[in-house]
Order: structure tokens, then sequence, then C-alpha cells
């Protein structure tokens, strides 16, 4: 995977967040890419479902999970907004995806503070893709609530 390639992956997780955004939801958008193709898109629905498990990572794996007809995301890759909490790394660890690619990190509750290791072994990260637009859309975003 080239950086041009992750790029113009994560513009379409930005999509994403935008449309959590709107529906006034935490602006975190998912997708997931495998074999060059994107089988799953998801934002975060925590608000609208009224599930604090709704996360845009947890939405993805389901739908992408389902598009594949199994457990496991090997050689695909979660390209996210913002960098997963623990309990989606968790998930992401049980599904043992191929490669995570975030944009922004996430200083409070990001699973890198709690728990470094979490991801599968196997598991590759790419952090800072992007990480200006995401984190601009989480200001926005927060700076409109209060």
């Amino acid at each position: 995977m080239t950086v041009v390639n992750d790029e113009q992956y994560m513009k379409q997780a930005l999509s994403e967040a935008q449309k959590a955004f709107d529906k006034g939801e935490v602006p975190v958008g998912a997708i997931i890419v495998c074999n060059n193709r994107i089988i799953a898109r998801a934002f975060n629905l925590t608000e609208t479902l009224n599930d604090v498990t709704a996360h845009a990572e947890m939405q993805a794996i389901t739908a992408a999970a389902s598009a594949l007809g199994g457990k496991y995301l090997i050689d695909c890759t979660l390209y996210v907004t913002v960098e997963p909490c623990p309990m989606c790394a968790g998930a992401l660890a049980w599904s043992q995806i191929s490669r995570v690619v975030y944009g922004a990190s996430d200083e409070k509750r990001g699973y890198h503070l709690f728990l470094p290791d979490l991801l599968h072994p196997k598991t590759t990260v790419v952090s800072g893709i992007l990480a200006e637009e995401a984190a601009a859309l989480m200001q926005q975003f927060f700076k409109e609530k209060r």
C-alpha cells in the first residue's frame, strides 16, 4: 500500500466522518478495504442507536464480516479517522485485521494510552494519515457542542 492509496482511502473515511458530524454524532468515520475494494463504510452511530458500542470501527467490522461471509478480516485494511479506543482495538484484534490506518491520535481514549499491544500481533499500524483534517473535524464538532 502506498501513502497515496492510504490518503485516497482516508478521504473516504473522512467522508463517513462528515456524515456522522451532519447527524450530530461524534465525527469518526471508517472504511474497510480488501483487495483494493471498499467492502464496508461506517460512521459513529452511538447517539442514533443509543448504543455505546456503535463506534464507526465496530459498525465497519460487522459490515465487512458480512461482506466476506466470515469473521476474520485477514488481508483487509481498516481506515479510521481517529485512533481506535480499547474496545474497538480489541474487536480489531479478534478480527485479525491485517492493517489499521488512522488519522488523528486520541490523546484521551486511544488504545495506545491504555494497551499499546492490544491489536493482533500480525496487524500493522500506520498513523497520521490526513490527521490534521480528522482533528479539525473533531475540534469543530466539540466547539459547536460547547
